[in-house]
């Protein structure tokens, strides 16, 4: 992944992800963008379930400002998009977006900004991301 550049995670629509009208259930995309995140984490080397038993800390979804665009719909494949915009010490935000490729464009679904707050895994009050994974996140930013 370069500095530049967002991540992008691949995702495809199955069957049980749609609606009565055949097109992605709104919530489902909440899924698609919270795996995004956390495949990007991985790619950084920071696997959730190490933070939460070795650094006791979990990550938490505090805000979320979603703008459905155009559906997506059964079997088609969408990329998942993150980008780190904002960085402190508990708390970070992210731009994500969902995409598809149509002939020789590239569609916007979905459009959002989601705020992640770091709390200590057990009495889940606000504590400072650890200092490795900040290093990390903010080299990329």
């Amino acid at each position: 992944m370069s500095e530049t550049s967002a991540f992008s995670w691949p995702v495809r629509v199955y069957y049980e992800d749609t609606d009565a009208g055949g097109v992605v259930f709104y919530a489902n995309y909440l899924r698609y963008l919270e795996r995004a995140r956390t495949e990007w984490l991985r790619s950084f080397g920071f696997e959730q379930d190490y933070l939460r038993e070795e650094q006791k800390v979990v990550f938490a979804v505090r805000e979320v400002n979603i703008k459905y665009l155009k559906p997506a719909r059964f079997n088609e494949q969408l990329s998942v998009n993150v980008e780190n915009l904002q960085l402190k010490q508990a708390s970070m935000a992210m731009q994500q977006k969902i995409t598809r490729q149509n002939e020789d464009k590239i569609e916007l679904i979905v459009n959002s900004t989601v705020n992640v707050v770091c709390l200590h895994s057990e009495s889940f009050s606000p504590c400072p991301i650890p200092k490795p994974m900040y290093k990390v996140l903010k080299s990329c930013m």
